[in-house]
């Protein structure tokens, strides 16, 4: 069974011309990505839009996401000669360290111009895929409401310039996907972390492919969650559907209602009831790129 997923709508594409407009005024770009899926949830397109200009990978949603796998994937990038940070808006992990970290990038230029008198204000684009936090960090920085925050992706839909309460200003942009997803793997995992609109994908479909991962990865911690003796040589499908009975996801007949029961998992795995998971490991990423 096929669970393609595609998904640029037009507003995206005005993203990235609102992006290439602004950087020329831009110090640092600061590129938010979920801990959860921090290869996958890159739009590789931010290396052409972005070019040389100094960034600062920030990982959030750390608090959801494998402790041992987070600090894989930030010796991973550093490798790459890319400063990252894990935070976590949620619980406040990790934001006060964000703008001494994009200063620092820059430093010997803002030196310069201190010495030619200009003290000026150090400005950040904020860039990154849909529902990875980045409203809530800016937020954060804000020390107010300042932009819009949801749980779905697609919430911001224009530019914001931010005043933050350090001496910094911030434009925020829209979450911006690539265009198409030639790696369906990958995709895949986006969708299970809601970084692309369930109303696009076959949800019963995800779910199946998300138990065999879990089944794989993290056996231990679905079998807790759900009260299984053991996933050994069960397909996905199979998974769930014992998930649906121990749950009580019946109809009439004893059938199980596989929706019910795939929206359950997933909803699940975003708000780490099941565990802290990381969707994919930096071996994962060296096999991608060979």
């Amino acid at each position: 069974m096929q669970n393609n997923v595609q998904w640029f709508p037009g507003h995206m594409a005005k993203t990235r011309r609102m992006i290439e407009k602004n950087l020329k005024m831009i110090d640092v770009v600061v590129e938010i990505l979920d801990a959860r899926v921090p290869y996958s949830g890159r739009n590789k397109n931010f290396d052409d839009i972005i070019k040389n200009k100094p960034r600062l990978l920030v990982m959030n949603k750390s608090d959801l996401a494998d402790d041992k796998k987070t600090y894989e994937w930030v010796n991973w990038y550093k490798g790459r000669d890319l400063t990252v940070i894990p935070i976590s808006c949620a619980a406040g992990k990790g934001i006060n360290d964000l703008i001494p970290r994009a200063r620092a990038l820059i430093q010997d230029k803002l030196d310069r111009d201190k010495e030619r008198g200009r003290n000026r204000t150090l400005r950040i684009m904020m860039v990154g895929i849909p529902n990875v936090g980045k409203s809530s960090l800016i937020n954060r920085l804000a020390g107010r409401a300042g932009a819009k925050t949801g749980d779905r992706p697609g919430v911001t839909r224009g530019e914001q310039w931010i005043r933050l309460r350090s001496d910094a200003e911030l434009l925020d942009t829209p979450g911006l996907l690539p265009p198409k997803f030639d790696d369906q793997d990958a995709a895949k995992r986006l969708a299970f972390t809601g970084a692309i609109r369930d109303e696009v994908i076959n949800i019963e479909l995800l779910a199946y492919d998300l138990c065999d991962y879990l089944a794989s990865a993290y056996p231990a911690l679905l079998c807790a969650r759900y009260k299984l003796d053991s996933t050994d040589g069960l397909k996905g499908y199979e998974i769930l559907e014992k998930i649906g009975r121990k749950r009580g996801c019946v109809i009439s007949g004893g059938e199980i209602d596989f929706e019910r029961a795939a929206n359950l998992v997933i909803d699940e795995l975003r708000a780490a009831k099941i565990g802290k998971i990381t969707l994919e490991s930096p071996d994962m990423a060296e096999a991608a790129e060979a």
